[in-house]
């Protein structure tokens, strides 16, 4: 097995529990390997750190899968890591669906699985984890016995990898069973509420799981209110809001599929009273704020401004600009519920950056909740990349 030495300086992030070894760190290089094969990582003492798969094609060189030097990489090891997981699931309280790996937050890097009822999504992001699949399948199978397995790896991500985007089932128990529920949409529920989800071509995995609690935690606040939920993309918020007691809510997305997706859901869930919009937020939201429009909720969902640490500012504009405009149209009293889904906009940063809306609005806020992603996606606390979604519930003046 081939030897990774590290750079004096340069082990401690790696040593403090991060499994992430970039190409930059390394001293030398022991052994001879192929792409995707699992290598041994030590610092310049020459003391072990861990082990994991290795792709010179890859910025990100290792990616660590244990800090044991006797534990083999191998079915067992995979199987022991998805039962921990699964575990840690169960006892959250999650039984239906729910994501059941979150990469390297579950010691497994750039593995996702998503569990929908009886179908499993997975994602292999890296080449050494997708050298992994057909074995994880397998383990899969064995521990849920589910209708499919469908791969949702149509992400850019792998192609710094070396590796193709590609869709489709890796197993069923019934195929045709199976591509009927594909095709028909899967039904999961939440919170009491139903949602029918599109695997096949839906955002990520085709449903975003980290939002379920605090979707739940706007009960208090829409009841008997007039909400508007910009970004709402399928609906998940709007339909919580309609169904938690509000007297009117306004979707707005700027996609007519996902607006179409919303409808579906919303008489799914017997909810009439959810007006659907497509439309640009930043636009409408605008001339909304020069018609003196106003609503005694609104909610702001954006997708992530930025996925990269060099458009940060950039992505800081977007978030005041939106938050600023959602403020002016709440009404004194009312509430902001807003949020990021990018891990490059720490809760700090966010948090300025309300601050900064509200002063220009000139309104005065209340923080009311703070929340972070779900408990089925877990936060290392030193691996800052597994704490991205920043969510706030505030009462405005």
């Amino acid at each position: 097995m081939a030897k990774i030495i590290l750079a004096p300086q340069k082990a401690r992030r790696v040593e403090s529990g991060h499994p992430w070894v970039y190409d930059n760190e390394v001293a030398q290089t022991e052994g001879t390997y192929l792409a995707g094969d699992i290598v041994e990582v030590y610092n310049h003492k020459r003391q072990f750190i861990g082990k994991g798969y290795i792709n010179p094609q890859s910025h990100i060189l290792v990616r660590l899968l244990t800090r044991n030097a006797k534990e083999e990489i191998n079915k067992d090891f995979f199987k022991r890591r998805l039962q921990e997981a699964l575990a840690f699931r169960h006892l959250q309280g999650y039984e239906h669906t729910f994501r059941w790996v979150f990469g390297e937050a579950d010691f497994l890097p750039a593995l996702v699985l998503d569990k929908f009822g009886d179908c499993v999504v997975l994602q292999t992001l890296s080449l050494g984890m997708d050298k992994f699949k057909s074995l994880l399948v397998e383990v899969i199978v064995e521990l849920v016995q589910p209708l499919a397995i469908y791969e949702r790896n149509d992400v850019p991500v792998r192609e710094l990898e070396g590796l193709p985007q590609q869709t489709g089932f890796l197993w069923t128990k019934d195929l045709a069973a199976a591509q009927t529920a594909v095709k028909q949409g899967i039904t999961i529920k939440e919170n009491g509420f139903q949602f029918k989800i599109d695997v096949a071509e839906g955002q990520k995995t085709g449903y975003f799981l980290d939002q379920t609690e605090n979707r739940a935690a706007i009960a208090p606040y829409v009841k008997g209110k007039t909400v508007l939920d910009c970004f709402s993309h399928t609906g998940s918020f709007a339909i919580h809001a309609a169904g938690y007691g509000a007297k009117q809510v306004t979707a707005l997305d700027i996609s007519e599929q996902a607006m179409q997706s919303a409808k579906q859901n919303a008489a799914l869930n017997q909810l009439e009273n959810i007006e659907f919009i497509t439309a640009n937020a930043f636009d409408l939201l605008k001339e909304w704020t020069k018609n003196n429009r106003q609503f005694d909720v609104v909610i702001l969902d954006p997708p992530a401004f930025t996925k990269s640490r060099q458009n940060i500012h950039n992505a800081l504009r977007g978030y005041k600009e939106i938050n600023l405009r959602g403020l002016k149209l709440v009404k004194s009293g009312g509430f902001l519920i807003t949020c990021t889904c990018s891990h490059f906009i720490t809760p700090e940063l966010f948090k300025k950056v309300l601050q900064e809306a509200a002063t220009d609005a000139q309104k005065t806020i209340r923080e009311v909740t703070f929340k972070v992603q779900g408990k089925d996606h877990p936060i290392l606390w030193n691996v800052d990349e597994t704490l991205y979604l920043k969510f706030y519930i505030l009462q405005v003046w």
